[in-house]
């Protein structure tokens, strides 16, 4: 009976910080940043916090797609950034129309990612190794296609006001565009986790890849699309950010992986795959866009706000191990 109670005691824990901890730490920084600020929670802030941080829940919900399948993506910011430049490019330098140069630019951004999924269940390499490598070809081939200069984009209103537009709702009043593709983004993704046979696959996959193979699930396909999806993701990203800055500039993006990476853990998402939802991922996403805005304001230092979200990393990574290890006693 002990053994039992000790048991149900270790998978009630799990669950408890898998489920809350991540919340309960989002109110606790907002109100410690209120009480030493003043106007962390005016309106005002909240909405620029929400609109400068819509990319990383952009370009987190396909980390969270690839890692809930048992990968990982270090490519994103590079993807990102190639995603941006190519999209300001097309419109700017060569008068594509916005519409087919965003087109083109997603359409990039999922092939870049179906080669990181290629190398992987094709050539067998280690997730973090292939997308490792096609990190360092997407940020090259960034910098040689803007020769390592900005391409401004202020000119093109229609391209901007996805950066730092507003569209007037019911209720809601004004909400910010970039806030409005980062919901449509969240709402398709639970929707393709909790209601199609897809979603069910990469659980299935990130639970036990060759039980699923044994059971019929397409895994290479699977595991494809999910590449797939999280390049494309990350190139709208790239287009949200530099419609915001005005401008593809050529360090953009840098270190996006690891925001998205710490996004996911902290929203619950195991590093060894198969656990985790995607409301989880958003609040993990605002939690690192609460920290560095809440620092920004406390005017922390750039390198000491690069430490503190190593930090953040770290301890969320202690937290996923600890409690996969209790799910397994149970």
């Amino acid at each position: 009976m002990s053994a039992l109670l000790s048991v149900s005691w270790q998978q009630t824990l799990a669950n408890v910080l898998r489920r809350s901890i991540v919340l309960l730490v989002l109110v606790g920084l907002a109100l410690y940043f209120e009480s030493e600020t003043g106007r962390f929670l005016t309106k005002q802030n909240l909405t620029n916090v929400a609109q400068q941080n819509a990319h990383i829940v952009v370009v987190t919900v396909g980390m969270a797609l690839v890692m809930l399948a048992g990968g990982i993506d270090l490519s994103v910011g590079s993807i990102a950034a190639l995603g941006g430049a190519l999209s300001a490019g097309l419109v700017v330098r060569s008068g594509v129309p916005l519409e087919l140069s965003v087109l083109l630019a997603l359409a990039a951004g999922f092939g870049l990612g179906l080669v990181n999924g290629a190398l992987v269940v094709f050539g067998k390499l280690p997730p973090f190794v292939a997308t490792l490598s096609m990190m360092g070809v997407a940020r090259g081939l960034m910098l040689l296609y803007t020769s390592k200069k900005p391409i401004s984009i202020a000119s093109v209103d229609a391209y901007t006001f996805w950066g730092r537009g507003s569209i007037t709702l019911p209720v809601l009043g004004d909400v910010p565009a970039p806030v409005l593709v980062a919901l449509a983004i969240v709402g398709l993704a639970v929707l393709l986790l909790t209601q199609t046979r897809f979603g069910l696959h990469i659980y299935a996959i990130g639970g036990n890849e060759e039980t699923a193979r044994l059971a019929g699930v397409p895994v290479n396909r699977i595991k494809l699309l999910t590449y797939g999806i999280s390049g494309l993701l990350a190139a709208l990203a790239g287009m949200l950010l530099t419609a915001r800055l005005y401008s593809a500039q050529p360090r953009i993006g840098v270190g996006l992986e690891l925001e998205a990476i710490a996004s996911s853990v902290l929203g619950g998402v195991s590093l060894f795959g198969g656990v985790g939802n995607i409301p989880g991922v958003v609040i993990g996403a605002l939690l690192i866009g609460e920290l560095g805005n809440g620092m920004n304001m406390l005017r922390v230092e750039s390198y000491q706000q690069e430490m503190i979200k190593g930090i953040v990393l770290v301890a969320a990574v202690t937290v996923d191990r600890y409690t996969k290890r209790l799910e397994r006693r149970g």
